[in-house]
Order: structure tokens, then sequence, then C-alpha cells
């Protein structure tokens, strides 16, 4: 899955949800911060278990140790609830915005449901997103695009062994190398971002030229059939370099250089703000 949906918001905070169990499962320390403002809530979270387990409660037996990303970037067991789960954990801490959360909860829990039962929903909902941000649909098109490619370049890796995050970080920092001659990291510095999605900040040419490297890498990678992480290495690499040539040719023709430093949502707004 896209990792852009397993974070949702709720009123600015971000919610770390996971896909387990044919349900959203969703951080239960992240909801304790968003409803008590709580500077440990790994720590109100471990006294409110401890009372419920007093009380008899079984919620907390249904709450699971699954693997989120920790804001030290790396994967950690963290607790989670489904949505049945946490509106009896909600019930047991005071707070103002129970209510208007258990309402944000129910849809959000519902959602992903209904985006199986008919995926253009979930297009749709990506589509909103990016028109509230500022977005020009044809932007949008691109961007919706490229997920898809990227879906698919990413199955193709779990059918070639390929199954630690780490490993398809590599082999996308490996086209990305190729393509534009900088990492997944040196581009977001190069373009001053920090947690931001790389490619939300790009232009049209930076991400027709993105998708460009992962369908080559994804058609190359079954041309020769690659296998195992050295194997889709090379792919990944055959693909960047594919991508940096289609780069290099339209480059020559226009006289300059299609990759920028600039944010490209704020550039399109600055843009709106001087018409």
């Amino acid at each position: 899955m896209e990792d852009g949906k397993k974070l949702v918001i709720f009123q600015d905070k971000k919610i770390r949800r996971i896909w387990h169990n044919n349900e959203w499962y969703f951080s239960v320390s992240d909801i304790i911060a968003v409803l008590t403002n709580s500077i440990d809530p790994v720590a109100y979270w471990r006294k409110l278990k401890q009372r419920l387990n007093e009380e008899g409660d079984k919620t907390v037996t249904n709450c699971h140790g699954l693997k989120m990303l920790a804001p030290d970037g790396k994967l950690r067991f963290t607790d989670c609830a489904n949505t049945r789960s946490l509106f009896r954990i909600i019930q047991s801490i005071p707070s103002k915005k129970a209510e208007p959360f258990k309402q944000w909860l129910a849809q959000v829990g519902y959602e992903r449901i209904e985006e199986i039962q008919d995926p253009e929903l979930g297009q749709n909902r990506i589509k909103e997103y990016y028109q509230l941000k500022g977005y020009p649909k044809e932007w949008i098109d691109k961007r919706l695009r490229g997920i898809a490619i990227r879906q698919e370049l990413t199955d193709e890796w779990k059918n070639r062994d390929i199954k630690m995050q780490k490993e398809f970080a590599i082999l996308t920092n490996e086209i990305s190398k190729a393509t534009f001659g900088k990492t997944i990291g040196e581009y977001k510095d190069f373009k001053g971002l920090d947690k931001e999605n790389l490619r939300d900040h790009m232009s049209d040419w930076e991400l027709i030229l993105t998708m460009f490297g992962e369908k080559a890498t994804t058609d190359i990678t079954k041309e020769i059939n690659s296998r195992g992480f050295e194997e889709c290495q090379d792919s990944a690499k055959e693909g960047g370099n594919a991508a940096k040539e289609a780069r290099e040719s339209v480059e020559k023709r226009l006289g300059k250089s299609v990759i920028s430093n600039e944010n490209y949502l704020s550039k399109q707004k600055e843009n709106k703000t001087l018409e």
C-alpha cells in the first residue's frame, strides 16, 4: 500500500494506521496524543492499559503490536487497535475532542472497505486531497498515474523476493540517482524539504521522468527476469539510466535543466499571487 495511505490527519495531527486482518488498525499512542495533548502519550497509554486491565476490560487484549514507522525512521512495534476497540479506549479518556474524533474515526475506518469494493473512490479521494491543497488538474492526473506505475513496480519487486523496507528504499534510490543524479534524501535536501513527500513537490517534467524510470525498471525486470536484491538492483540502475538518457535529450533541446530546486506547490501559489 502507498505509504501516504498509512497516515491520516485529524485537526492537523498525524495518525499512523496499518491494514491488518482486513481492517484498519490505528496507533493507540497517536490517538492519545490527539485527545490529551500529552507530552508522553506512550506513558499515558501504559497507565490507561493498566487501569483497563484492573477493571477487567478486555479491550487491551484486542490491541496488537504491529510494526509502524517511528519518528526515528525505523519500523518499531506499536500498540494498535481497530475501530471497535478504539471507541472503548476513547470512552476511557476525558477529552472534549472525543465526539468529533469518534465521527472522524468511523469515517476513515470505513473508507478502505469502500475503496476495495470500488477502487475509483480511492482515486477520487486522492484527487480531492490534492485539489484542496491547490494543485492543478493536469498535475494531479500525472501524480495519480505515477502512483499506479509505482505500485506496479513495487508489486513486481515483491514477487521477486524483495521483502525488506530497506531494500525497497535502496532500489528506489538507484532509480533516482541514475535518473536525476540524486538519491531521494539528496533530492529532498536540494528542494529544501523535510518530512514532506518528494513527489508532491516535483514539477511536471520531474514527475514524468520519475514515471519513466520506474516504468522502464518494471519492464526491464520482467524482460530479463531479475531475481533477488542484486539482480533487481541492476535492473533499477538500467531503468534509471534509460530515464537519464531521456532527461539529457530533453535538456539539450530546451537548453536548460528540467531539475528544479523549487517547491512545486509554493511556486504555483506564487504564480497565482503575481497574477
